[in-house]
């Protein structure tokens, strides 16, 4: 038995991972040297991916990097019906328009991780908008809702008075139907998928297909602590700027260093333990930092980032290149200008960040949020949180 291949596949089936179903059975055809079908599906409920979902596209280009074929699947129709599977609400349906504006560039940042020249698109509204009730019966006719309704999401939904639309069920049925019709023999997924990946297996088998292999990677957090999802605004965006891409992490929580390490790169595990060892965690968060952007931005990239970061941030350094934003009006209110600068994203995020001690100029805090500023203020950086830096600039 090759050593090496095990120990490869081992770790695909181990890091990160929540469960496989069925891990025997997959390992088997892993080391079998047979080229599997790998479907791996994302809905465009929002323009950018983020690293959370990205966790999914590492684990899919360690199966491209033994030689399989995988298959990246647009939801264009299952996105206007939309998954409430890590929701505790209804998801509201989407026009056909929002889905096809989300997509446009979805197999661009996938093609960060993924060698997108080997590998499959395909969009599902291509076969499910064909299918008529009759066939959507059929589907259905495979599982009760009972089993839907045990979901702990919706459980929880139905014991608190909360609404589930009969349209939430038919999405297991077009996530498991998209495997009969892509004949998938592996299908990756986040563990709040559970249901759907399931759902793949039985209507497989219905179909006299083999049971599709399903595996699932744990969720991670995002920068505020709770789960990255983009309707909470805590997420570390796959085209997010170097700076801002290492800034973002380096806010993540001490208590994410490790979960970030292990589904957001490919550190090795014993570099993990050495770095989780260090005194102060800063190092090791410095390192993940440096790592995350190297994957979507390149080394070069990700150096100059930790470079502006400890120079910026650790030795409370102006960076050269800050931007400049001439004012509009030869006076103008602190939170107005911090509105026009693009550095609150409304009036009272501005007073919000101003009555918090978030702002400062030339290092010195404003905490008036009636503060004018006027040309004598010219040629001052304004430092709003962390990582905004605004020249000061008024017209003459």
């Amino acid at each position: 038995m090759n050593k090496d291949l095990e120990s490869k596949i081992d770790e695909i089936l181990e890091r990160g991972v929540s469960e496989v179903i069925d891990k025997d059975n997959l390992k088997k055809k892993l080391l079998s040297g047979k080229k599997l079908k790998v479907k791996f599906g994302m809905d465009p409920t929002s323009p950018n991916l983020h690293i959370g979902r990205a966790v999914l596209l590492l684990k899919l280009k360690d199966f491209q990097d033994l030689g399989h074929q995988i298959i990246l699947l647009v939801g264009n129709a299952t996105g206007v019906i939309g998954d409430t599977s890590d929701k505790d609400s209804e998801r509201p349906m989407l026009s056909d328009e929002v889905v096809k504006k989300n997509m446009k560039a979805y197999v661009e940042q996938a093609g960060k991780i993924l060698n997108t020249e080997k590998i499959k698109v395909v969009y599902n509204a291509d076969w499910l908008n064909e299918l008529g009730y009759q066939d959507i019966g059929k589907h259905a006719e495979c599982f009760s809702l009972h089993e839907f309704i045990s979901r702990e999401n919706i459980k929880k939904r139905l014991d608190e008075g909360k609404r589930v639309s009969l349209r939430e069920v038919l999405y297991p049925l077009m996530q498991g139907y998209d495997s009969v019709k892509l004949e998938a023999d592996v299908e990756l997924g986040g563990n709040d998928q559970r249901f759907n990946l399931l759902a793949g297996r039985t209507l497989q088998e219905k179909f006299g297909q083999s049971p599709q292999d399903v595996l699932m990677m744990n969720i991670i957090s995002g920068t505020d602590g709770k789960k990255m999802s983009s309707s909470w605004g805590n997420t570390i965006n796959i085209l997010d700027e170097p700076h801002d891409m290492f800034g973002k992490v380096m806010s993540i929580p001490d208590t994410l260093i490790k979960e970030y390490m292990l589904h957001c790169t490919r550190i090795s595990k014993n570099e993990i333990e050495e770095l989780m060892n260090l005194e102060n965690p800063r190092d090791a968060k410095i390192k993940l930092a440096e790592e995350i952007v190297k994957i979507y931005h390149g080394e070069k990239a990700a150096k100059k980032a930790k470079e502006y970061f400890v120079s910026t941030f650790s030795k409370k350094k102006i960076p050269e290149d800050v931007r400049v934003v001439p004012s509009k009006a030869p006076e103008i209110l602190i939170v107005d200008y911090m509105l026009e600068a693009g550095v609150a994203e409304s009036k009272s995020d501005a007073r919000r960040k101003v009555e918090q001690g978030g702002v400062s100029i030339d290092g010195k805090k404003i905490t008036d949020t009636n503060k004018i500023l006027d040309k004598s203020f010219s040629g001052k950086v304004i430092k709003v949180g962390k990582k905004d830096f605004v020249k000061i600039v008024f017209k003459d």
